[in-house]
């Protein structure tokens, strides 16, 4: 129980101390203890997991198993990374004089903030507890990406609030449906929201409302994962808020959001005992891997470009739970962690590297390499990563997913190889451009934090080359647990 407690408390602590002093030179090293207090938090809570199963707390509120242990212990890890990335970028912004006194406050608060919220969404086993969270994660992220107080940055925030808000009270509604279902079966005070009493009753629940529940559910929270014609928001708020905020946007609060409609995926599955919710995932998860697949050639901005990347690989996740079965399950869950690693890892490189052309357009950013090896390696083999080159382990993972396609769906397998093919030529041309030739970038006023970069595509690698036992039999078991 104090495990799960910390995993929440430290990161909402942590934003209450960052609120006062947010603005100290020494708030970046809070920052980051209170990020490494919550991974460590999250590691022993992952040890109790896998020792003694799953496990219902805080009055049934909260229910912790294989599958959303592993997302926590993600969550914490890439947002302790992130943390060590956002030190020296933070700085060099307060030198460039981007951020005053009261935005570094926000921003280091807000950060924490974020990590709270997420925490108690992949954790909770109410409903109604993981909508908040969700909405409560939008208001932070909002404030995260209008940090500049640029034109085009409080638009990107507006449009983001706008959307993401709509799309939540879907969700609102969604949730609200399976309420007025189970409360007919669990009654008004037997736990209509409690996704563990909703499982148990699940087979006996109305299919209609159900089904209509999950469209509602599907399309809000789809909205927050970034699925096509949902996504607009996305590479405005990662072109315009601080790179670190790109990094957790497209590495943890995306899995978030697809978490919260795998869980209700289960709930459906049971109810109707068809392919209903499996099929509408497919749908929009190939939809969502074809559109960005064209956008990513006609980008400008090297943030935007990786936004849309990010919406491609949403898709393919979400194409593969809706599939089902124990390899597309694996092969999802696979893909949701080395996305997680490798996304982020890139965003770290391409931070650094706007701030030393001074710009984030991609025609202005030239000989990474020359300038920094480190820092322009770590940026093509990232994107090699994305791209499923060997041996990476998004090759493993999008292998996996490929070959269950043309086993069981062969009609779609064509469809997600060209856009796979198209949005690998985009990408890679315009990476190249940027790590090759003569240099036109200045150093940066503090050392990069380069150390998450490498530490990331080091287990992205492994995990292409090799699963460790107890990873692959963590992954079997959620997989078997979705269904």
């Amino acid at each position: 129980m104090i495990e799960l407690a910390s995993v929440i408390a430290i990161p909402f602590v942590t934003a209450l101390v960052l609120a006062l002093v947010g603005h100290r030179r020494w708030a970046a090293e809070i920052n980051i203890l209170g990020s490494l207090l919550t991974l460590i938090a999250a590691g022993m809570l992952t040890l109790k997991i896998v020792n003694h199963g799953s496990m219902i707390l805080f009055d049934e509120q909260f229910f912790i198993d294989p599958l959303n242990v592993f997302l926590i212990a993600l969550t914490a890890f890439v947002g302790f990374t992130t943390a060590l990335f956002s030190r020296p970028y933070i700085r060099i912004e307060q030198d460039k004089g981007r951020l005053s006194s009261g935005r570094l406050r926000l921003y280091h608060s807000m950060f924490q903030m974020f990590m709270c919220t997420m925490l108690v969404a992949l954790s909770t086993n109410n409903l109604g507890i993981l909508w908040v969270a969700m909405e409560t994660a939008t208001l932070t992220t909002v404030l995260l990406v209008a940090l500049y107080r640029t034109p085009a940055s409080l638009e990107a925030a507006w449009k983001y609030f706008i959307l993401c808000g709509v799309g939540i009270a879907q969700a609102l509604f969604g949730t609200i449906l399976i309420y007025f279902a189970a409360e007919q079966m669990l009654g008004p005070e037997g736990g209509a929201l409690l996704w563990t009493h909703l499982n148990a009753v699940k087979y006996d629940l109305e299919p209609t409302v159900l089904s209509l529940a999950f469209i509602f559910l599907f399309v809000g929270y789809g909205t927050k994962t970034g699925l096509v014609p949902l996504h607009n928001w996305l590479p405005d708020a990662h072109a315009e808020g601080p790179t670190p905020v790109s990094a957790v946007l497209s590495g943890l609060l995306l899995n978030v959001a697809l978490y919260a409609i795998i869980r209700c995926k289960v709930l459906v599955d049971g109810a109707l005992d068809t392919r209903f919710a499996g099929h509408l995932m497919m749908a929009f998860g190939l939809l969502t891997i074809v559109v960005p697949a064209f956008y990513l050639s006609r980008q400008k901005d090297i943030k935007r470009l990786f936004g849309y990347s990010s919406i491609e690989h949403m898709g393919l996740i979400t194409f593969a739970f809706g599939m089902g079965g124990p390899v597309a399950n694996f092969a999802g869950l696979l893909h949701m962690t080395v996305h997680s690693l490798t996304k982020s890892a890139i965003f770290f490189t391409v931070g650094h590297a706007a701030q030393m052309a001074g710009t984030q357009t991609i025609e202005d950013i030239k000989g990474l390499i020359k300038r920094s090896p480190s820092m322009g390696w770590g940026l093509m083999l990232g994107t090699l990563a994305i791209l499923g080159m060997p041996p990476f382990g998004v090759f493993t993972s999008e292998f996996m997913i490929l070959t269950t396609t043309i086993k069981h769906y062969p009609w779609a397998t064509p469809i997600v190889l060209i856009a796979l093919g198209v949005a690998f030529a985009s990408l890679f041309h315009k990476v190249q451009g940027m790590t090759f030739g003569e240099p036109n970038i200045k150093p940066l006023s503090h050392n990069p934090a380069l150390l998450p970069v490498f530490l990331h595509l080091g287990l992205v690698l492994m995990l292409g080359l090799w699963i460790p036992p107890y990873l692959a039999d963590w992954f079997r078991q959620a997989a078997k647990f979705i269904g």
